[in-house]
């Protein structure tokens, strides 16, 4: 069995869509928390990024990634 795969998101961020589209593209199911509906979960993406305001992150199980290939967008 697979962990979920969480991605974290802000609608301004045009990293957060390219991931979205790149993981529709693959037929990989997620689920989605778009932090403009969901501020209170900026305290938790903070704890998964050592502090920092960025999205996209991703999270599948113990592995976060953060940023898509390698960039992100700093709020």
């Amino acid at each position: 069995m697979t962990d979920e795969l969480t991605v974290y998101t802000h609608p301004e961020c045009s990293y957060s869509s390219a991931l979205k589209t790149e993981l529709a593209d693959l037929g990989v199911q997620f689920n989605e928390i778009d932090l403009s509906e969901q501020p209170s979960e900026w305290d938790t993406l903070e704890k998964l990024t050592g502090g920092d305001r960025i999205t996209p992150v991703s999270v599948e199980g113990d592995i976060v990634t953060v940023g898509f290939h390698g960039v992100g967008w700093t709020y």
